[in-house]
């Protein structure tokens, strides 16, 4: 058992340390903030281009959040990290936050790779700011809509009235998993 933390603690390390170049220490609060809005804003084309229903589900919900993150996998754990936007359509309101995780399982191999949320209801939206969410393995087995599916085609179902897709930079469909992903408001740029 002692092994298993000392090796998730290394995959923690290694996401940690792989999501610094995006929040260096050189870099002020507003360039990060700058760069989590350009980020935000490039993923959002790349979806649109990849599932162009994508775009009316964002145009209809209450809000939507857009994360940048790395996950990094040695032997049996490791970890995940990343940064993000969540922005309330009704006020136009940004709030910047962090997503940190740990996996477990036989594995090797690091990548970078984008989730986008949709909210549905301002509840949904409200409670994951001011909550971050917290998702378990329960989040893998979650349903799926397929390419003929509505406004949310494309997307995996995550919580009620929330949809998430996930890709590559390159905008590539990417595995959506959450397990062990905790999502948090960034103190520092709010």
């Amino acid at each position: 058992m002692r092994r298993f933390y000392t090796v998730a603690l290394c995959g923690l390390l290694l996401a940690g340390q792989a999501s610094a170049g995006l929040f260096g220490d050189d870099k002020s609060p507003a360039t990060q903030r700058s760069e989590l809005k350009q980020m935000a804003s490039e993923t959002l084309t790349q979806l649109y281009k990849t599932y162009p229903k994508s775009k009316s589900a964002i145009s209809h919900s209450a809000g939507y959040a857009v994360f940048d993150n790395f996950s990094a996998k040695l032997m049996l754990a490791g970890g995940n990290s990343g940064h993000g936007i969540a922005v309330n359509r009704s006020n136009s309101h940004v709030t910047y936050m962090d997503m940190l995780g740990a996996q477990a399982g036989l594995g090797l191999g690091a990548k970078s790779y984008r989730q986008v949320f949709i909210f549905k209801n301002k509840s949904a939206l409200n409670e994951f700011i001011r909550s971050g969410w917290q998702f378990g393995a329960q989040a893998n087995a979650s349903a799926k809509a397929d390419d003929q599916g509505g406004d949310a085609a494309g997307a995996t179902s995550v919580a009620p009235g929330v949809w998430m897709y996930q890709m590559t930079e390159t905008g590539l469909a990417a595995e959506a998993t959450l397990t062990g992903s905790k999502f948090s408001v960034n103190d520092e740029l709010n």
